[in-house]
């Protein structure tokens, strides 16, 4: 089931990044940009792909999109608001409009608690849960994911992974989000359960109207997800397209990324951007200097990886 080809995005941005820029000290002296000049909108109803190298930094600007870390220059709007600077009660509020769902569902969940403690603790950290109402309000977004009630007398460990996924969406969106941040949330699952969760999400996606970010390496599931791709490297945004496109690709980074998926063994030059006096990426600038093969086994080791930038 393709999200892109049955949602149909609404005319109306929610989510804008302007200039977004993260920079890291080094212990030795000096900084690392891992997030460089991003400009991204993101439409209400509509699902972006974010995907690149391990190291890109794809993790790194969706952090700073939760607001887990903070920007170093630049600013991050949602329905119009600049949530950059704002003080905890204004930062309460906007947790509410937006959730993330991790690639370890196990890592997520308290392996002590119940499912229905788990899906039911952002209502009770928010202070929004009726007394008496909590058994109709877990099984209600159980079923939504697809899960019986019965479930929510289980422990994770007594769970399939795919299973704990579905738990770990019910729970980001019990407190009825706008937007669902995915950083890598189907990568660790068996390919035929990634299917399921897929279509699930294009349900969930059009009787909410949600907004969806995916941080992903896997190309193929971007282009059958996402209405359009932000491709990233060494902290940049390099190029943005419809997802359906893709392969129609013009940036050099790109079309060596969809390349390296089927030409892991031949031997061509690897990757380097440079930038020009004003600090700016340009496609015309893009040189390839050494293996082409070594950015292919970097992309598809990063696609095994747990661990990203």
């Amino acid at each position: 089931m393709s999200n892109r080809e049955n949602i149909a995005p609404q005319a109306s941005t929610i989510l804008e990044l302007k200039g977004v820029c993260k920079d890291f000290r080094l212990p030795t002296g000096g900084t690392l940009r891992a997030c460089n000049k991003v400009n991204i909108t993101l439409e209400r109803g509509e699902s972006l792909g974010i995907v690149g190298e391990s190291g890109s930094g794809k993790s790194t600007l969706a952090r700073m999109i939760m607001k887990m870390m903070s920007l170093s220059e630049g600013q991050i709007i949602i329905d119009g608001v600049d949530i950059s600077n704002m003080n905890k009660d204004e930062e309460r509020a906007y947790r509410q409009k937006i959730q993330m769902v991790f690639q370890d569902p196990s890592a997520a969940c308290n392996p002590r608690m119940k499912v229905k403690d788990i899906i039911l603790e952002p209502v009770y950290n928010f202070g929004l849960l009726k007394k008496g109402t909590e058994e109709d309000i877990v099984g209600q977004y159980l079923e939504m994911v697809d899960l019986p009630r019965e479930f929510m007398h289980r422990y994770p460990h007594e769970m399939s992974g795919g299973q704990r996924q579905r738990v770990a969406i019910a729970r980001a969106i019990v407190l009825e989000p706008e937007i669902l941040v995915f950083d890598e949330a189907t990568s660790a699952l068996d390919v035929s359960v990634q299917d399921s969760i897929c279509f699930l999400l294009a349900r969930l996606q059009k009787k909410k109207n949600l907004s969806y970010i995916f941080i992903a390496h896997d190309i193929a599931f971007i282009r059958t997800m996402c209405h359009k791709v932000a491709v990233m490297y060494k902290g940049a945004v390099v190029e943005e397209l419809d997802a359906y496109h893709i392969c129609e690709a013009q940036h050099p980074y790109t079309k060596v990324l969809l390349s390296s998926i089927f030409e892991v063994g031949q031997e061509h030059n690897p990757l380097q951007l440079v930038v020009d006096s004003q600090g700016e990426l340009s496609a015309r600038k893009f040189i390839v200097e050494a293996d082409r093969k070594s950015v292919a086994n970097r992309f598809l080791h990063g696609m095994r990886s747990t661990v990203s930038v």
